[in-house]
Protein backbone atom coordinates (compact mmCIF):
# COMPACT_ATOMS: atom_id res chain seq x y z
CA UNK A 1 0.00 0.00 0.00
CA UNK A 2 1.21 3.52 -0.79
CA UNK A 3 0.98 5.01 2.67
CA UNK A 4 3.16 8.41 1.77
CA UNK A 5 0.28 9.72 -0.98
CA UNK A 6 -2.81 8.15 1.12
CA UNK A 7 -0.84 10.25 4.36
CA UNK A 8 -0.76 13.27 2.20
CA UNK A 9 -4.22 13.34 1.27
CA UNK A 10 -5.11 13.42 4.69
CA UNK A 11 -3.15 15.96 5.79
CA UNK A 12 -4.51 18.14 2.95
CA UNK A 13 -7.57 17.56 3.47
CA UNK A 14 -7.35 18.03 7.29
CA UNK A 15 -6.02 21.57 7.19
CA UNK A 16 -8.41 22.79 3.94
CA UNK A 17 -11.34 21.39 6.64
CA UNK A 18 -9.54 23.70 9.72
CA UNK A 19 -9.02 26.74 6.76
CA UNK A 20 -12.99 26.51 5.91
CA UNK A 21 -13.87 26.37 9.57
CA UNK A 22 -12.08 29.61 9.96
CA UNK A 23 -13.50 31.12 6.71
CA UNK A 24 -17.26 30.34 7.27
CA UNK A 25 -17.17 29.84 10.83
CA UNK A 26 -19.48 26.75 10.52
CA UNK A 27 -18.82 23.31 11.15
CA UNK A 28 -18.83 20.10 8.76
CA UNK A 29 -20.23 16.90 10.42
CA UNK A 30 -18.14 14.02 10.00
CA UNK A 31 -20.81 11.80 9.72
CA UNK A 32 -24.77 12.47 9.37
CA UNK A 33 -27.53 9.80 10.31
CA UNK A 34 -29.63 9.94 7.34
CA UNK A 35 -32.07 7.66 5.38
CA UNK A 36 -30.54 8.09 1.85
CA UNK A 37 -27.79 5.55 3.52
CA UNK A 38 -29.28 2.54 2.57
CA UNK A 39 -28.94 3.60 -1.33
CA UNK A 40 -25.02 3.11 -1.27
CA UNK A 41 -23.86 -0.40 -2.17
CA UNK A 42 -20.10 -1.28 -2.64
CA UNK A 43 -18.94 -2.48 -6.40
CA UNK A 44 -16.07 -4.93 -7.19
CA UNK A 45 -16.09 -4.83 -10.72
CA UNK A 46 -13.37 -7.25 -12.48
CA UNK A 47 -11.50 -6.81 -15.93
CA UNK A 48 -9.83 -8.90 -18.31
CA UNK A 49 -5.83 -8.75 -18.20
CA UNK A 50 -5.97 -8.11 -21.76
CA UNK A 51 -8.68 -5.38 -21.60
CA UNK A 52 -8.01 -2.12 -23.20
CA UNK A 53 -8.35 -0.11 -19.94
CA UNK A 54 -6.63 -2.73 -17.70
CA UNK A 55 -3.32 -1.07 -18.18
CA UNK A 56 -4.22 1.98 -17.09
CA UNK A 57 -7.66 1.65 -14.78
CA UNK A 58 -6.38 -1.99 -13.42
CA UNK A 59 -7.91 -5.34 -13.28
CA UNK A 60 -9.95 -4.94 -9.99
CA UNK A 61 -11.81 -1.46 -9.36
CA UNK A 62 -13.38 -0.99 -6.61
CA UNK A 63 -16.28 1.91 -5.37
CA UNK A 64 -19.74 3.04 -4.78
CA UNK A 65 -22.82 2.93 -6.68
CA UNK A 66 -26.24 4.17 -5.44
CA UNK A 67 -29.32 2.37 -5.93
CA UNK A 68 -31.86 4.89 -7.82
CA UNK A 69 -35.27 3.06 -8.51
CA UNK A 70 -37.28 0.34 -7.30
CA UNK A 71 -35.97 -2.57 -9.91
CA UNK A 72 -32.53 -2.18 -7.78
CA UNK A 73 -30.85 -0.41 -11.12
CA UNK A 74 -27.72 1.27 -9.71
CA UNK A 75 -25.78 4.52 -11.17
CA UNK A 76 -22.14 4.48 -10.67
CA UNK A 77 -19.36 6.53 -12.45
CA UNK A 78 -18.38 4.67 -15.36
CA UNK A 79 -14.80 3.87 -15.42
CA UNK A 80 -15.49 1.10 -12.82
CA UNK A 81 -17.40 -0.67 -14.82
CA UNK A 82 -15.71 0.06 -18.11
CA UNK A 83 -15.01 -3.61 -20.08
CA UNK A 84 -15.71 -5.38 -16.73
CA UNK A 85 -16.06 -9.38 -17.63
CA UNK A 86 -17.98 -9.39 -13.68
CA UNK A 87 -19.52 -7.05 -11.08
CA UNK A 88 -20.20 -7.88 -7.62
CA UNK A 89 -22.49 -5.61 -5.44
CA UNK A 90 -22.01 -5.93 -1.34
CA UNK A 91 -25.28 -4.69 0.22
CA UNK A 92 -25.76 -3.30 3.42
CA UNK A 93 -25.92 -6.59 4.90
CA UNK A 94 -22.73 -7.66 3.55
CA UNK A 95 -24.19 -10.14 0.49
CA UNK A 96 -22.12 -10.21 -2.44
CA UNK A 97 -24.88 -9.99 -5.33
CA UNK A 98 -23.81 -9.90 -8.80
CA UNK A 99 -24.85 -7.55 -11.45
CA UNK A 100 -25.44 -7.14 -14.80
CA UNK A 101 -23.81 -3.75 -17.03
CA UNK A 102 -26.53 -2.54 -18.28
CA UNK A 103 -25.27 0.60 -19.81
CA UNK A 104 -22.17 3.11 -19.95
CA UNK A 105 -21.68 6.29 -21.91
CA UNK A 106 -17.94 8.03 -22.01
CA UNK A 107 -19.57 11.82 -22.89
CA UNK A 108 -20.59 11.85 -19.19
CA UNK A 109 -18.52 9.22 -18.00
CA UNK A 110 -21.51 7.66 -16.17
CA UNK A 111 -22.90 3.86 -15.95
CA UNK A 112 -26.05 1.95 -14.57
CA UNK A 113 -26.19 -1.58 -13.26
CA UNK A 114 -28.53 -3.67 -12.54
CA UNK A 115 -28.58 -5.79 -9.78
CA UNK A 116 -29.01 -9.81 -10.31
CA UNK A 117 -30.80 -10.59 -6.95
CA UNK A 118 -33.08 -8.78 -4.33
CA UNK A 119 -30.69 -6.24 -2.31
CA UNK A 120 -31.22 -4.66 0.81
CA UNK A 121 -31.45 -0.85 -0.01
CA UNK A 122 -33.67 2.09 -0.21
CA UNK A 123 -33.66 3.88 -3.35
CA UNK A 124 -32.63 7.42 -3.26
CA UNK A 125 -34.65 9.98 -6.17
CA UNK A 126 -32.94 11.55 -8.79
CA UNK A 127 -32.89 15.25 -8.14
CA UNK A 128 -32.00 18.14 -9.98
CA UNK A 129 -28.45 19.61 -10.21
CA UNK A 130 -28.98 22.74 -11.83
CA UNK A 131 -30.01 25.14 -8.89
CA UNK A 132 -26.74 23.72 -7.05
CA UNK A 133 -23.94 26.59 -6.85
CA UNK A 134 -21.30 27.70 -4.72
CA UNK A 135 -21.22 27.37 -1.17
CA UNK A 136 -24.19 24.90 -1.33
CA UNK A 137 -23.49 22.91 1.42
CA UNK A 138 -24.30 18.88 0.53
CA UNK A 139 -23.78 15.50 1.79
CA UNK A 140 -21.67 12.50 0.07
CA UNK A 141 -23.26 9.37 0.42
CA UNK A 142 -20.54 6.57 0.15
CA UNK A 143 -20.43 2.87 1.63
CA UNK A 144 -17.45 2.60 3.19
CA UNK A 145 -16.41 0.58 6.12
CA UNK A 146 -18.12 3.24 8.90
CA UNK A 147 -21.07 3.81 6.21
CA UNK A 148 -20.63 7.50 5.95
CA UNK A 149 -22.53 10.62 4.64
CA UNK A 150 -20.13 13.30 5.08
CA UNK A 151 -21.23 16.91 4.31
CA UNK A 152 -19.27 19.10 1.65
CA UNK A 153 -19.73 22.58 0.25
CA UNK A 154 -19.29 23.36 -3.35
CA UNK A 155 -16.30 24.96 -4.65
CA UNK A 156 -17.80 25.95 -7.64
CA UNK A 157 -19.29 25.04 -10.96
CA UNK A 158 -17.43 25.03 -14.31
CA UNK A 159 -16.74 22.82 -17.40
CA UNK A 160 -14.08 20.30 -16.60
CA UNK A 161 -11.82 18.93 -19.58
CA UNK A 162 -10.09 15.99 -19.31
CA UNK A 163 -7.51 14.07 -20.92
CA UNK A 164 -8.94 10.99 -22.12
CA UNK A 165 -11.05 13.56 -24.52
CA UNK A 166 -13.35 14.10 -22.21
CA UNK A 167 -15.40 17.38 -21.49
CA UNK A 168 -18.43 17.68 -18.82
CA UNK A 169 -19.72 21.06 -18.86
CA UNK A 170 -21.18 22.71 -15.28
CA UNK A 171 -19.53 19.55 -13.29
CA UNK A 172 -19.99 20.28 -9.66
CA UNK A 173 -16.30 20.83 -7.99
CA UNK A 174 -16.56 20.23 -3.93
CA UNK A 175 -14.46 20.10 -0.88
CA UNK A 176 -13.07 19.00 1.38
CA UNK A 177 -11.98 16.15 -0.08
CA UNK A 178 -13.70 12.22 0.26
CA UNK A 179 -11.40 9.86 -0.23
CA UNK A 180 -14.24 7.23 -1.23
CA UNK A 181 -15.11 9.34 -4.24
CA UNK A 182 -15.93 6.96 -7.08
CA UNK A 183 -19.33 6.67 -7.85
CA UNK A 184 -20.61 8.05 -4.45
CA UNK A 185 -23.85 9.92 -4.61
CA UNK A 186 -24.16 13.80 -3.67
CA UNK A 187 -27.34 14.21 -2.05
CA UNK A 188 -29.54 17.65 -1.53
CA UNK A 189 -31.14 18.57 1.14
CA UNK A 190 -34.05 16.78 0.07
CA UNK A 191 -32.06 13.95 0.10
CA UNK A 192 -32.16 13.48 -3.26
CA UNK A 193 -29.12 12.39 -5.91
CA UNK A 194 -27.97 15.00 -7.63
CA UNK A 195 -24.18 14.12 -8.61
CA UNK A 196 -21.63 11.34 -8.92
CA UNK A 197 -18.38 10.89 -7.68
CA UNK A 198 -16.10 10.97 -10.56
CA UNK A 199 -11.98 12.67 -9.64
CA UNK A 200 -10.04 13.64 -6.89
CA UNK A 201 -8.88 17.47 -7.63
CA UNK A 202 -7.81 20.23 -6.28
CA UNK A 203 -9.25 23.59 -7.47
CA UNK A 204 -8.12 27.24 -6.89
CA UNK A 205 -9.72 29.04 -4.14
CA UNK A 206 -8.50 32.85 -3.28
CA UNK A 207 -4.44 32.36 -3.68
CA UNK A 208 -4.89 28.32 -2.82
CA UNK A 209 -4.96 25.21 -4.54
CA UNK A 210 -7.94 23.21 -2.50
CA UNK A 211 -8.12 19.20 -2.39
CA UNK A 212 -11.73 18.22 -3.13
CA UNK A 213 -13.51 15.77 -5.69
CA UNK A 214 -15.29 16.29 -8.87
CA UNK A 215 -18.87 14.89 -9.28
CA UNK A 216 -21.17 14.62 -12.45
CA UNK A 217 -24.32 16.52 -12.04
CA UNK A 218 -27.40 14.23 -12.50
CA UNK A 219 -28.51 17.32 -15.05
CA UNK A 220 -26.52 15.31 -17.60
CA UNK A 221 -28.20 12.17 -16.86
CA UNK A 222 -31.71 12.66 -17.46
CA UNK A 223 -31.34 12.97 -21.06
CA UNK A 224 -29.82 9.78 -21.94
CA UNK A 225 -30.98 7.34 -18.70
CA UNK A 226 -33.90 5.75 -20.58
CA UNK A 227 -31.74 5.19 -23.82
CA UNK A 228 -28.51 3.72 -21.37
CA UNK A 229 -31.54 0.99 -20.01
CA UNK A 230 -32.85 0.01 -22.89
CA UNK A 231 -30.03 0.09 -25.41
CA UNK A 232 -27.06 0.30 -23.39
CA UNK A 233 -25.82 3.56 -24.88
CA UNK A 234 -27.26 7.00 -25.55
CA UNK A 235 -29.44 7.30 -28.87
CA UNK A 236 -27.10 9.90 -30.85
CA UNK A 237 -24.59 10.52 -32.91
CA UNK A 238 -21.03 9.42 -31.72
CA UNK A 239 -18.15 11.78 -30.90
CA UNK A 240 -15.68 11.31 -32.86
CA UNK A 241 -12.45 10.12 -30.77
CA UNK A 242 -8.72 9.80 -31.52
CA UNK A 243 -7.37 7.28 -29.06
CA UNK A 244 -5.04 10.03 -27.26
CA UNK A 245 -4.61 11.36 -23.75
CA UNK A 246 -3.30 14.73 -23.61
CA UNK A 247 -2.36 17.80 -21.67
CA UNK A 248 -1.89 21.16 -21.92
CA UNK A 249 1.93 22.02 -22.54
CA UNK A 250 2.84 25.90 -23.07
CA UNK A 251 -0.37 26.70 -24.99
CA UNK A 252 -0.30 23.48 -27.35
CA UNK A 253 -1.81 19.99 -26.94
CA UNK A 254 1.28 17.45 -25.69
CA UNK A 255 0.31 13.67 -26.86
CA UNK A 256 0.85 11.72 -23.28
CA UNK A 257 -0.39 8.61 -24.76
CA UNK A 258 -1.49 6.47 -27.48
CA UNK A 259 -4.27 3.61 -27.15
CA UNK A 260 -2.15 0.81 -29.08
CA UNK A 261 -4.46 0.12 -32.65
CA UNK A 262 -6.06 3.14 -32.09
CA UNK A 263 -7.18 5.88 -34.61
CA UNK A 264 -4.02 8.43 -33.28
CA UNK A 265 -1.92 5.05 -32.98
CA UNK A 266 -2.94 4.02 -36.71
CA UNK A 267 -2.17 7.48 -38.16
CA UNK A 268 1.29 7.98 -36.69
CA UNK A 269 0.59 10.04 -33.48
CA UNK A 270 3.18 9.33 -30.66
CA UNK A 271 3.92 10.23 -27.30
CA UNK A 272 5.75 13.14 -27.16
CA UNK A 273 4.01 14.96 -29.96
CA UNK A 274 2.78 18.40 -29.80
CA UNK A 275 -1.01 19.33 -31.49
CA UNK A 276 -0.53 22.78 -32.64
CA UNK A 277 -3.92 23.23 -34.84
CA UNK A 278 -6.69 21.35 -35.56
CA UNK A 279 -7.59 22.32 -39.31
CA UNK A 280 -6.53 25.54 -39.74
CA UNK A 281 -7.33 26.54 -36.21
CA UNK A 282 -4.70 27.01 -33.44
CA UNK A 283 -5.56 25.55 -30.37
CA UNK A 284 -4.01 26.36 -26.92
CA UNK A 285 -6.15 24.33 -24.51
CA UNK A 286 -7.76 21.00 -23.73
CA UNK A 287 -11.50 22.17 -23.94
CA UNK A 288 -10.70 24.10 -27.05
CA UNK A 289 -9.04 21.01 -28.63
CA UNK A 290 -11.77 18.72 -28.13
CA UNK A 291 -14.33 20.95 -29.11
CA UNK A 292 -12.68 21.51 -32.37
CA UNK A 293 -12.73 17.90 -32.99
CA UNK A 294 -16.08 17.18 -32.20
CA UNK A 295 -17.13 20.64 -34.21
CA UNK A 296 -15.92 18.57 -37.32
CA UNK A 297 -18.73 15.96 -37.17
CA UNK A 298 -19.54 12.78 -35.92
CA UNK A 299 -17.02 9.62 -35.56
CA UNK A 300 -15.46 8.36 -38.50
CA UNK A 301 -14.62 11.65 -39.92
CA UNK A 302 -11.06 12.72 -40.80
CA UNK A 303 -9.32 15.34 -38.40
CA UNK A 304 -6.44 17.10 -40.06
CA UNK A 305 -4.19 18.09 -37.51
CA UNK A 306 -0.52 20.24 -37.44
CA UNK A 307 1.55 18.50 -35.24
CA UNK A 308 4.89 19.38 -34.31
CA UNK A 309 6.92 15.68 -34.20
CA UNK A 310 10.60 16.38 -32.46
CA UNK A 311 11.92 19.75 -34.51
CA UNK A 312 9.75 19.43 -37.29
CA UNK A 313 6.05 20.21 -38.14
CA UNK A 314 4.04 17.41 -39.91
CA UNK A 315 0.56 17.43 -40.97
CA UNK A 316 -1.32 14.47 -39.82
CA UNK A 317 -4.77 13.11 -40.90
CA UNK A 318 -6.49 11.16 -38.13
CA UNK A 319 -9.54 8.69 -38.88
CA UNK A 320 -11.83 9.41 -36.14
CA UNK A 321 -13.56 6.09 -34.30
CA UNK A 322 -16.54 5.36 -32.23
CA UNK A 323 -15.12 5.20 -28.41
CA UNK A 324 -17.65 2.57 -27.13
CA UNK A 325 -17.17 0.63 -30.43
CA UNK A 326 -13.72 0.70 -30.19
CA UNK A 327 -13.96 -0.72 -26.46
CA UNK A 328 -16.85 -3.39 -27.58
CA UNK A 329 -14.53 -4.68 -30.96
CA UNK A 330 -11.57 -6.34 -28.85
CA UNK A 331 -12.31 -10.37 -28.08
CA UNK A 332 -11.20 -11.33 -24.89
CA UNK A 333 -10.08 -14.64 -23.39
Amino acid sequence: MHTAPVRLFLVTSCLWVGLFLVLTGGPLPAEVQAGPLDAAVRLEAEIPANARTAPTLGERREGVGIVFDDEQRILTIGYLILEARTVRVIDVDGRVIPAAILGYDGDTGLGVLQALAPLRAQPIALGDSEPIEPSTRLQVLSRNLDSMMQEVVVLERSNFAGYWEYLLENAIFTTPAIPDFAGAGLVNEQGELVGVGSLFVRRPYQDMLVPGNMFVPTEVLFPILEDLIREGRPNRPAKPWMGITVADQLGRILVQRVSPNGPASNSGLQAGDLILKVGEYPVEDLETFFRRVWDRGEAGIRVPLTVLKGTEIREVEVETADRSRFYQSLQYD
